[in-house]
């Protein structure tokens, strides 16, 4: 009888707590790494490790008779992710299951999806014979802004397998946004870009009683701040939309004192690659311009990090009729707009077909539009969909395998 998703609830509960407790930040994740390691120890994959961070890629290879090559003679390939790093974040929320590292907690569910990608790799590992091709594992660390994926893109986890992935698939949880339980969906524009602005204003202190003697940072920065919010409602078109949020304001030391700088650092979410470009050039025109304006010198330092987030419209109708096959249809909700955050798996969507879905994973019966939602230190995700979500990244890798065998013209050997 073939092993069930159900029947690894315990262990995928273990798994998620134990790396709940020890969180570790960025790209270098060794203790994560051995972590997965030792949940694939045995099950038949070939196994690399990556150079500039601690990654893992895992290749199996599938055995079913009736598999069809390509005209290379070669098989399908398809690719399942999950992120595995957590976030500078003081955890509050109270789980029996806290943090143990103080100032780090996986605020934004990374543990659940690596333990939910551990447990696909037994479910497929028990199901080899019936892979009509192979399946590549990434498990990448340094998701929260330092651009992990691009860097195994880099160190060949698209080509892990001797050929490109066919098709790629990655899965995120939500402390809110959905239900318990409920898989959501977006063919076309899922998530944001995000870039960084970071702005330092170059002014001249003295006392707070005679302005006119010194160059006043604050006041400069302040109008700054203002008029990019502006800029944003007059410039850009409301239908498509940008977003701009100062998340840091630095300046001075004493009420009485005029600075000599000041310093702000804001997110920029685009939902378009021609509104991402505008904003690229518009932003620091505006900073500079109105620096120049005050008569004080600015450091301006525009940050590309991560591209829109495009899903690809047949993988992602692949993923709704998994979805809606393997649970119940009123399970899957198909989003009415993008979401503003981001995901650096907009980098593996850009080079392979692929789609991304999301995952509630709020406690049952919660009202998921009040409750902590990801990256707050009172975030919490319910371990009750961590064999939904290890079940689907093995049922999607198997039925697409599948598909895609079923579809290549057969190869004759000469």
């Amino acid at each position: 009888m073939s092993l069930a998703a159900a029947d690894l609830t315990a262990d995928l509960v273990r798994f998620r707590h134990e790396m709940h407790q020890d969180p570790e930040i960025g790209l270098d994740l060794p203790r994560t790494q051995e972590r997965v390691l030792t949940a694939l120890d045995g099950l038949g994959y070939e196994i690399s490790l990556g150079t500039d961070t601690t990654s893992v890629t895992a290749v199996l290879r599938g055995g079913a008779p009736s598999s069809t090559p390509d005209s290379a003679g070669q098989m399908p390939v398809v690719l399942l992710r999950a992120d595995m790093d957590a976030l500078p974040v003081q955890e509050r929320s109270g789980v029996a299951y806290t943090s143990r590292v103080d100032g780090a907690m996986h605020a934004c569910g990374h543990d659940l999806h690596t333990a939910m990608l551990t447990g696909a790799a037994t479910l497929l590992a028990d199901r080899r014979e019936q892979l009509a091709g192979d399946v590549v594992l990434m498990f990448q660390p340094g998701e929260e802004g330092l651009d992990g994926a691009s860097v195994m893109i880099r160190e060949g986890v698209l080509d892990a397998a001797g050929r490109r992935v066919d098709a790629a698939f990655g899965m995120h949880v939500f402390s809110g946004l959905a239900p318990h339980g409920q898989f959501v969906t977006k063919p076309g524009v899922m998530m944001s870009a995000s870039d960084g602005l970071v702005v330092t204003v170059l002014g001249a202190g003295g006392h707070g009683s005679a302005p006119h003697m010194a160059k006043d940072p604050v006041a400069v920065i302040t109008e700054i701040v203002t008029a990019l919010q502006i800029m944003v409602t007059r410039q850009f078109d409301m239908f498509d939309p940008v977003v701009l949020s100062v998340g840091l304001l630095q300046a001075g030391s004493k009420r009485n004192v005029i600075p000599e700088t000041a310093h702000f650092e804001a997110t920029i979410r685009t939902f378009s690659e021609a509104s991402r470009e505008k904003m690229r050039v518009a932003a620091p025109r505006l900073v500079r311009h109105i620096a120049a304006a005050h008569g004080v010198d600015v450091d301006v330092d525009y940050q590309t990090e991560y591209p829109v987030s495009i899903t690809d419209t047949t993988e992602t109708e692949h993923a709704e009729d998994i979805i809606s096959g393997m649970f119940n249809a009123e399970r899957l909700t198909r989003l009415a707009t993008p979401i503003s955050g981001s995901e650096d798996f907009s980098h593996v969507m850009a080079a392979v077909p692929g789609t991304f879905i999301g995952l509630g994973a709020v406690a049952p019966g919660t009202d998921h539009t009040t409750t902590a939602f990801n990256h707050s230190p009172y975030a919490t995700f319910d371990d009750a969909v961590l064999t939904d979500g290890a079940a689907l990244y093995a049922e999607l890798a198997t039925s697409r395998l599948a598909s895609l065998s079923a579809s290549q013209p057969a190869f004759a050997a000469n």
